[in-house]
């Protein structure tokens, strides 16, 4: 990751990126417990008298100007194979000495114990990502060094760090236990900044001088390599102890630790208490959550060409990264009057990375294109014949569906999905077709009211949709119309009922939208889990609008509700690195997928009825427009179904 002077410091080109303080050694009240003293240098004063530190539940949006709180230990609770995750807020209260424009602190992380000596190991458990606002609302996390990373802290502003912790699904049970150390920084004024014009052309000189002696040994011989390296390594020995580093460096290659201690005793310590239990979230998602990944956009962003090696590797690489969060990934090609071409694989089904793909049990269901993703010599019906006959050999045949149409509006549109599966059915009369839909067609009416016409459109439909996809924006509040939708579906004949969000519904229903409150995004999968829909889809996460270089600025699409058809970022838009990043909003997504785990496992003790009765009298969600909006009644859900389902 890119970083200044070892700062995890950033001008970030997102639209509506908000920045900036409003002061300069000012004092900021908030949680000052004492008069501050005179000298503000961090090696001498503790870091709680020049910068409050507190923490926050993960659905609480932290914004620039939150005050303090209180310093508190942090005590989680979390199942293995689950990620649970909290922030750390800081906001200087004053500007302290040697350092610009008001204080860098550093972030160290420890290893979580138990008492038994097993470990969830910084950088592979636990990870640290900066929060970002976008639109002034915090929602990008960006990664962070670890286990040490440095952050500016801006006057005036509260600046967030996001720290999730993924339990591997093998990891014993007990009570881990850590802590994060944050200790303000003194940043010196020598050292490279005050380089001369000469010294710093010399170093330039000299690193340039590196990288074009190791940038061209791919396929030069064993010997050649090894003496380059060598040539390398002299030349950064030689930078490296040049007198424009020598504070940085002492006799014996190690810091100086006792100064290291001064600053360590200095610093704020944030107790971190994690308790993992025995259950294991099932690795393979008991509800399919798919979340269409834009091909377009991937091809116009980073330059690559459909169909080629660049394009294979960037859509593998947006796949892999997307199965962390319990989802299952398909890509997407928008076509005329909403004909989509859907598939998880731009492989055909006879490559060996298909059958990686949707054999992977993360992998909970997968698209199958209707025609070929990549132009061949194949017809169409030649093409679509022999990716059936294959799949339907393979014991991960029953993940499969195909996604035709988004969203039919009149006779025409439906016609046209009965037509496509109808070829399909020729192959595979097993196969599953997913439609979406909102409405009945417009051109004729199935019943005299909207809703009645939406409610007959399986009548429509049937047997050419096994997958009855509605949108949640029909219902509004009334949650007693989804029996009237589901009385209209033949669940013994293999029909299921999934829905779906995107545009609407809007505020205060449950949605993704920039700006909504955490446990609003969260609420996305309490509602699917009352409802009892038995998968989910999500139009896009990658839906920004067209741009032609990856680092170019982020910009939500024209017409449509802040964050909706975006759930993640490119990386190169905050660092020199490729990996996405994660939105708050894809974050809670994945909390929400995980709270639907622990409802279900407390309904296959007890029962529907009591489940229900669990999720309404924590106070957790009791409809669309009744959930809770403080963090405490997840905690007591969570608690609950821990103290019911635990092994006695």
């Amino acid at each position: 990751m890119d970083n200044n002077n070892g700062s995890q410091d950033m001008i970030v080109p997102v639209e509506g990126l908000a920045g900036g303080g409003t002061a300069y050694g000012f004092n900021d009240g908030g949680l000052s417990s004492e008069p501050l003293k005179q000298s503000t240098d961090p090696t001498v004063v503790p870091t709680a008298d020049l910068v409050n530190v507190w923490c926050m539940p993960n659905t609480v949006n932290v914004g620039s100007q939150e005050t303090p709180r209180p310093l508190e230990t942090i005590n989680l609770l979390a199942a293995r194979n689950e990620r649970e995750s909290f922030q750390i807020a800081m906001r200087p209260k004053v500007t302290w000495a040697g350092s610009s424009p008001s204080g860098s602190v550093q972030v160290q992380c420890s290893d979580l114990c138990s008492s038994a000596g097993d470990r969830l190991v910084v950088g592979q458990s636990l990870k640290l990502r900066r929060v970002v606002p976008v639109l002034g609302v915090p929602d990008a996390l960006v990664p962070l060094d670890l286990p040490v990373t440095q952050l500016n802290l801006l006057p005036g502003e509260t600046s967030v760090i996001w720290v999730s912790i993924d339990v591997p699904n093998g990891q014993p049970p007990g009570q881990y236990e850590g802590e994060i150390i944050v200790s303000a920084m003194k940043t010196d004024g020598g050292s490279s900044d005050n380089l001369g014009k000469h010294e710093k052309d010399q170093l330039c000189m000299e690193l340039k001088n590196c990288l074009d002696i190791m940038e061209p040994i791919e396929g030069k011989p064993m010997d050649e390599v090894v003496e380059r390296i060598k040539c390398a390594s002299s030349s950064l020995r030689r930078i490296l102890f040049s007198p424009s580093f020598e504070e940085f460096i002492s006799t014996n290659g190690s810091t100086d630790m006792m100064e290291e201690d001064v600053v360590s005793n200095l610093a704020v310590r944030i107790k971190l208490r994690l308790t993992v239990w025995e259950f294991i979230i099932p690795v393979t998602p008991s509800l399919p959550a798919v979340i269409g990944v834009s091909d377009t956009v991937i091809k116009d962003r980073f330059g690559v060409e459909h169909g080629s090696e660049e394009w294979y590797e960037k859509l593998d690489l947006h796949f892999k990264w997307l199965l962390q969060y319990r989802i299952s990934p398909y890509f997407c090609k928008w076509g005329e009057g909403m004909r989509v071409l859907t598939y998880t694989s731009p492989w055909p089904a006879d490559h060996r990375k298909s059958d990686e793909y949707f054999s992977d049990p993360r992998l909970a269901a997968y698209a199958v294109p209707y025609r070929q993703v990549i132009a061949g010599d194949d017809s169409r019906e030649s093409y679509l014949r022999k990716e059936v006959e294959i799949l339907r050999s393979k014991p991960h045949w029953n993940k499969a569906y195909f996604y035709l149409w988004d969203e039919p509006l009149n006779m025409e549109h439906f016609h046209n999905v009965r037509k496509m599966a109808s070829e399909i059915y020729a192959y595979a009369p097993d196969a599953r077709v997913l439609t979406t839909y909102y409405c009945g067609p417009g051109d004729a009416p199935l019943a005299p009211t909207p809703f009645e016409s939406f409610v007959k459109v399986p009548n429509l439909l049937r047997p050419h949709t096994q997958i009855y996809c509605t949108s949640e924006w029909v219902l509004g509040n009334r949650e007693d119309l989804v029996k009237d939708i589901v009385e209209e579906l033949q669940l013994d004949n293999h029909e299921e009922w999934w829905t779906y969000i995107c545009l609407g519904p809007s505020d205060p229903h449950p949605n993704w939208h920039l700006g909504m409150r955490g446990t609003q995004q969260r609420a996305v999968m309490w509602r699917v889990w009352k409802e009892g829909g038995t998968g989910f889809l999500y139009w896009g996460a990658n839906c920004y609008e067209k741009a032609t270089v990856p680092s170019a600025e982020v910009r939500f699409r024209r017409g449509l509700p802040p964050g909706d058809g975006v759930l993640y970022y490119p990386g190169e838009v905050f660092s020199s690195s490729s990996e996405p990043v994660a939105s708050l909003r894809l974050e809670r997504l994945l909390s929400g997928l995980q709270d639907f785990e622990y409802l279900k496992l407390y309904e296959s003790k007890y029962g529907r009825e009591e489940a229900m009765g669990l999720l309404e009298k924590t106070g957790v969600y009791m409809g669309p427009e009744r959930y809770t909006l403080e963090h405490r009644p997840i905690d007591v859900l969570r608690g609950e179904v821990y103290n019911s389902c635990r092994p006695s």
